[in-house]
């Protein structure tokens, strides 16, 4: 059995050079609206559907994720990269200040407009996984927005996006 890692920003960079999309998790606490950029993201279960999302117990909405009963996973395209931005700086805006056009989602959580697909849950579990908690969501409401755009990505510490088909 390995040792434990000894070294977590050798073990983060490792972690990164898996590619991973972008997405947008927006949520509505009683009258707080908020957003945070998430890449740990991954669908879980199609019957019934689930997907799960990672959050880290030191990002400044950690403690409204200990309330949440619904969110939204908004899953962005590659011309999307100033939104991810927008929700990835520490203490982020709330969601009608951002600046970002959404409207309100089946769940009571905001969906943000001109995204390439979303995803609306209701929260299912939550589950203690190191600093982080994993929230698994049962998805009431799904979209595909933009079928023919590409996703935004991030690799090794930068937003990328898919090479042409050769």
């Amino acid at each position: 059995m390995a040792d434990t890692v000894q070294d977590p920003r050798l073990f983060r960079d490792t972690m990164g050079r898996f590619a991973t999309g972008v997405t947008v998790l927006t949520f509505a606490v009683g009258d707080e609206v908020r957003g945070m950029t998430a890449n740990s993201f991954t669908s879980l279960s199609l019957d019934p559907p689930l997907l799960l999302v990672c959050i880290g117990r030191d990002v400044s909405t950690f403690p409204l994720w200990e309330r949440v009963d619904s969110f939204v996973v908004n899953i962005l395209g590659d011309d999307q990269k100033a939104v991810s931005d927008i929700f990835a700086r520490h203490g982020a805006p709330p969601v009608p200040d951002s600046g970002v056009a959404y409207h309100d989602g089946a769940v009571g959580a905001p969906v943000l407009d001109g995204t390439l697909a979303y995803a609306e849950c209701r929260l299912s579990a939550r589950y203690e996984g190191g600093d982080h908690t994993i929230v698994v969501g049962e998805v009431v409401n799904f979209s595909i927005e933009r079928p023919n755009d590409q996703p935004l990505l991030f690799f090794a510490g930068k937003y990328r996006t898919l090479s042409p088909a050769s």
